[in-house]
């Protein structure tokens, strides 16, 4: 019986040291629901498959320029191009009027026989603007008109008149606008395009045309495109901020979409999934609340990490070094200390965006209770497989 015991205990000692040998090597053979602490932690692995990720602490620095930049919205994307009400110029396709006056009759426009008429003037017939940019007027020839302003059209008139007219005048008109136009586009009642006043149109006044979708205000989105930049802000922040209604310029496209804003949360939560922001926004501790906290025998209160696509710009402004990475949109993982106060207070501070991602890694004493149930379960074979021997056999 002593042989059997030893039999035993040697075999147990074996399957530990073992088990050990899989540890110190590695806990990948563990059951887990996502990357280990260290693993995110270590350098080595912040660039595997091609895909390099930085890893940044959360600091109050940190903190200050996320904040920044969320803050930003729409001025933020168009911090250099903020102008003020557009000066609206004649443009490609539309339709011009001109009136020429004199100042007696007997010129080159009014007839001597014409005195008696009220006013000296004669109207062109409205003409379009050429592809080229160009309108005609008699005895002036082919006048620039697309990119200036009616004012100057008139100077160039007149100059060219001055000569050959009784001191001439000259007024222009856009009869139909055309060009210097903003499309308002996307889960609007109407799709509209309409031109720009010199009175100035702003973002609200351009989705008030196209008519509100039925939608939640903190789900409904409005995207301002200009050129080959843009950005998008929720229409409730819109409404919330003056700042961001900016004045509309010629060619700017509004687009209205309604998006209710996710983000998932993995690992030691009380809930795992996809959740909706429900509101405007929301900060890192309302979305860790959302899924129900941190697992209190589970979850390791040092090692909260928040995943998303960052702007290079972003990661500079917090000093981080992107020398190694070439992309201007870069994958980032911030570490948050949910041991320290500090770290729920930065974290309340943190607003989230659309399709981040939470990860809450494992306490260490949970990886070792589950390699010592690892190590029960083969010692456990063991002493089945022993006794069974010995039953059959009646040896070890």
């Amino acid at each position: 019986m002593l042989l059997v015991r030893k039999s035993w205990f040697d075999r147990l000692r074996f399957a530990g040291c073992v088990a050990i040998a899989a540890v110190l090597g590695g806990c990948n053979f563990l059951p887990a629901s996502g990357p280990y602490s260290a693993e995110v932690r270590n350098p080595q692995t912040q660039d595997t498959d091609g895909v390099g990720y930085k890893l940044v602490p959360m600091t109050i620095d940190v903190v200050r320029v996320l904040s920044a930049t969320d803050g930003e919205g729409l001025i933020g994307t168009f911090r250099n191009d903020r102008r003020p009400i557009p000066n609206v110029k004649i443009g490609v396709g539309d339709v011009v009027g001109v009136s020429i006056f004199e100042a007696s009759s007997g010129g080159l426009f009014i007839p001597a026989e014409a005195a008696s008429r009220a006013g000296n003037f004669v109207d062109i017939p409205d003409q379009s603007v050429d592809p080229n940019g160009f309108i005609s007027v008699p005895y002036a020839g082919q006048i620039k008109a697309a990119g200036v302003s009616p004012a100057q059209v008139e100077k160039e008139i007149v100059e060219r008149l001055r000569n050959r007219a009784i001191e001439p005048q000259a007024v222009v008109s856009v009869k139909t606008q055309r060009s210097n136009a903003v499309t308002v586009i996307g889960e609007v009642e109407t799709p509209v395009r309409f031109p720009l006043t010199s009175a100035g149109e702003r973002i609200l006044d351009a989705v008030s045309r196209g008519g509100l979708a039925q939608a939640k205000g903190y789900d409904l989105l409005v995207t301002l495109q200009r050129g080959n930049r843009e950005a998008t802000i929720s229409f409730n922040r819109l409404v919330r901020e003056p700042a961001n209604n900016i004045y509309l310029q010629p060619d700017d496209t509004i687009y209205v979409f309604s998006r209710p804003r996710t983000f998932l949360a993995f690992g030691a939560t009380g809930r795992q999934g996809q959740f909706n922001f429900g509101n405007d926004s929301i900060s890192l501790s309302e979305a860790a609340a959302k899924a129900e906290g941190l697992l209190d025998g589970q979850a390791d209160p040092q090692s909260v990490f928040l995943f998303r696509i960052e702007n290079r710009t972003t990661l500079e402004r917090m000093g981080v070094d992107v020398s190694n990475i070439p992309d201007k949109r870069i994958p980032t993982i911030y570490t948050v200390n949910f041991r320290e106060p500090t770290g729920y207070l930065l974290s309340t501070k943190v607003p989230m965006r659309d399709k981040d991602i939470i990860y809450i890694g494992n306490a260490a004493s949970v990886e070792l209770t589950k390699f010592l149930n690892l190590v029960l379960l083969g010692a456990t074979a063991v002493r089945e497989i022993s006794e069974a021997n010995t039953n059959i056999y009646g040896v070890n």
